[in-house]
């Protein structure tokens, strides 16, 4: 397909059927604009995508050689060893980088509002707050550390729309030993933020401590889960 047909058929799928039908060049500009959108840029295959690809054709090759090549058991074996060696290699080169990716765009929004800080950050802030006696902010910022921490470790994420009891029952499963603990610092949460209950020195310090254990604590791998 042609530059011009490619631009036009882009145009028509993004405007209204009754729209005005675009010469060339504005088909051309209107794609372009399209196409400069990032959820494009996420869509392309990675590196890891390409070569992946590249040896899947090899071994495809390998297996159903062309014309008068040939191969000898060998030599094929050797081949495809040295094909899972690269892709092993390129997981461990590429594939942690796209989950950090991953991890970045999850870090904008937490809880409905807006949050880029890290867990360190977070409880740092939490700790101000305390010292200051500023009890519904220290415990409505240290479960929000407790959540980032999660997500930072790669075990629970909260992506927008997450609860504070909705996290709670994500984390239970890798830390079955804190169910409890879990359950009650969603709801402290809850309770300050939302329900406009005066927080305590109490409350917070069954946010802190738990955090602070979760943090110590290697989290359970059910059957077939990918934890971090």
């Amino acid at each position: 397909m042609s530059a011009g047909l490619l631009a036009t058929a882009l145009v028509r799928a993004v405007l209204p059927a009754d729209a005005l039908d675009p010469d060339r060049d504005e088909a051309r500009e209107w794609a372009e604009r399209e196409l400069s959108d990032p959820v494009y840029d996420e869509a392309q295959p990675t590196p890891l995508d390409r070569l992946a690809q590249a040896i899947g054709d090899f071994i495809d090759d390998l297996l159903n050689p062309r014309g008068d090549v040939e191969w000898s058991p060998v030599l094929a074996i050797a081949a495809i060893v040295i094909a899972v060696g690269l892709v092993i290699a390129a997981v461990l080169i590429w594939g942690r980088p796209r989950l950090a990716h991953r991890a970045g765009e999850r870090s904008a929004l937490l809880f409905g509002d807006a949050e880029t800080r890290s867990a360190a950050q977070l409880r740092q802030a939490a700790a101000a707050h305390a010292a200051a006696d500023e009890w519904d902010e220290a415990i409505v910022v240290r479960f929000r550390a407790l959540a980032r921490g999660l997500e930072e470790r790669g075990i629970v994420e909260a992506p927008p729309g997450t609860t504070a009891q909705s996290l709670a029952r994500r984390a239970q499963p890798p830390f079955p030993d804190h169910a409890a603990g879990l359950d009650a610092a969603a709801r402290a949460f809850d309770d300050v933020r939302y329900l406009r209950r005066r927080g305590t020195a109490e409350l917070y310090d069954v946010v802190a401590s738990l955090d602070d254990e979760l943090v110590r604590t290697t989290p359970h791998r059910a059957p077939g889960a990918v934890l971090a």
